[in-house]
């Protein structure tokens, strides 16, 4: 049994725990204000809230309704748009009408979805954070000004918020309907009931993260599928530090990642490097050992953590084990793992002081694209001397490529543009592309090139300098 709270309604289904939570809202529940768009979690036309405690503490976060299998909500609040007035218009809802902000309307509901989890977020009500909160919505009218000003009003509404809490906030400025005071504790009653979710999974299952990608690929498949919840599990969630070494549960998701205060004192770029990598509603829910085990081999954080050299630990419940993620890869789709483990913690070693960071990617669009070709390096130089580096890269072998040959040629020697060239070429003799829609063998050899230079060139701006005043 599968028990939640929808609006304002408690939930009890025995439906397939794959069952998609937009199916269930629309044709279970008729609830048909959450639209069905895409299926590939691109538009946001399905956008829902989920709400969870963690720490003790109720938490609202956006999410594409159809990636998510409905057992990803158990024991949690989802609001839709239907949840979020009862009597009349609420103040998202009256900007948006008084701006001209629907057109066609068809987009409008998870347009108001995100912007109510942008209101019941502890950001700063910031315009720019307004904006960022609805980047996952996609309006094909083009009726984007009409909803920044919407926006606008949102994000002023907002400003005597100050260190409020915000639901509390929310519901005493008759922005949010008030019953969403008593969620938190009818969760926790919730939690005290048995967990419907244990059950002997047989012969015959499969793991599933946050879904994001799986869906896509398996979507009819995944629906009936005999699925074990990953990220469900506490246990592999959390980004700590010990000592020298950052561990990070495999269930801990793209936003846990940019959140983290032990990420964002060693890489203090994070959020430049992941808005370049999907929506808010899908780092929401998107995991970093699901994005390992898809094995893509133009994973963005599989590139990232590549670069760091990260290793992994794996376990079949009873035995684990750990690996250098670089051995991970055996071919294409293919992993040193059996069919009953799964990844439990990923872990690198955090970067040295003076030690630099950067990732690189280009694909057709800047945002909520895939990549052609990305890459990433991690570095340390002390006197032009390159002490430690290893570089990584996507899209130009049939998996996620470690540079293994480039990395070891640059340490010990004296960094120059002369260096960098060599190096270019080196990394060429390591790579296999191949021609396909992301582009042409030709193209993706010429973006390799491009990305190993744009690291030096960010990192070091100073050689670029001297090699213009030298002209």
């Amino acid at each position: 049994m599968i028990r939640f709270i929808l609006n304002n309604e408690n939930i009890e289904t025995n439906l397939p725990a794959g069952t998609l939570l937009l199916d269930f809202i629309r044709y279970h529940q008729h609830l048909t204000g959450t639209k069905i768009g895409c299926r590939e979690g691109d538009c946001g036309a399905c956008t829902v809230l989920i709400g969870e405690i963690n720490s003790g503490e109720l938490e609202y976060k956006s999410v594409t309704s159809c990636l998510t299998p409905i057992g990803n909500a158990h024991h949690k609040h989802i609001l839709t748009v239907e949840g979020l007035n009862f009597e009349g218009l609420n103040p998202i809802q009256q900007a948006i009408c008084d701006e001209g902000g629907t057109q066609c309307g068809f987009c409008t509901p998870g347009f108001i979805v995100s912007m109510a989890g942008f209101c019941l977020s502890k950001k700063e009500p910031s315009y720019s954070n307004a904006i960022a909160s609805v980047d996952g919505n996609i309006c094909r009218c083009t009726g984007y000004k009409s909803i920044e000003r919407a926006l606008m009003h949102l994000s002023t509404l907002l400003t005597s918020r100050k260190k409020a809490d915000p639901i509390e906030f929310a519901t005493s400025k008759s922005i949010l309907p008030s019953y969403l005071k008593s969620i938190k504790n009818r969760l926790r009653n919730l939690s005290l009931l048995p967990n419907g979710l244990e059950k002997r999974l047989g012969e015959d299952f499969k793991f599933i993260g946050g879904g994001t990608d799986l869906y896509v690929q398996q979507h009819e498949a995944m629906v009936e599928a005999n699925i074990s919840l990953l990220a469900n599990k506490k246990e592999l969630k959390g980004i700590t530090r010990e000592e020298n070494t950052c561990i990070i549960g495999a269930a801990a998701t793209v936003t846990d990642l940019m959140e983290s205060p032990v990420i964002q004192q060693y890489f203090p770029n994070i959020n430049n490097f992941t808005k370049l990598v999907s929506s808010t509603p899908i780092r929401n829910i998107a995991t970093l050992g699901g994005n390992f085990v898809n094995a893509s081999p133009i994973g963005d954080f599989t590139i990232f953590f590549l670069a760091l050299d990260a290793w992994i630990k794996l376990t079949d419940g009873y035995q684990s084990r750990e690996i250098l993620l670089r051995d991970f890869y055996k071919g294409y789709k293919q992993l040193d793992k059996s069919k009953d483990e799964f990844i439990s913690q990923i872990k690198f070693a955090l970067p040295a002081e003076g030690a630099l960071f950067n990732f690189e990617k280009v694909s057709k669009r800047t945002h909520l694209d895939i990549a052609s070709v990305n890459s990433a390096i991690c570095i340390r130089v002390a006197k032009n001397l390159i002490e430690y580096v290893s570089i990584s890269a996507g899209g130009i072998a049939p998996i996620p490529l470690f540079l293994t040959k480039t990395s070891d040629f640059l340490k010990g020697k004296i960094l120059d543009e002369e260096l960098i060239g060599q190096a270019v070429a080196i990394a060429q003799t390591e790579v296999s592309p191949i021609s396909d829609a992301r582009g042409t063998e030709a193209y993706k050899r010429l973006l390799l090139s491009q990305l190993i230079k744009a690291h030096f060139i960010r990192l070091f701006p100073a050689l670029l300098i001297d090699k213009i005043l030298a002209a």
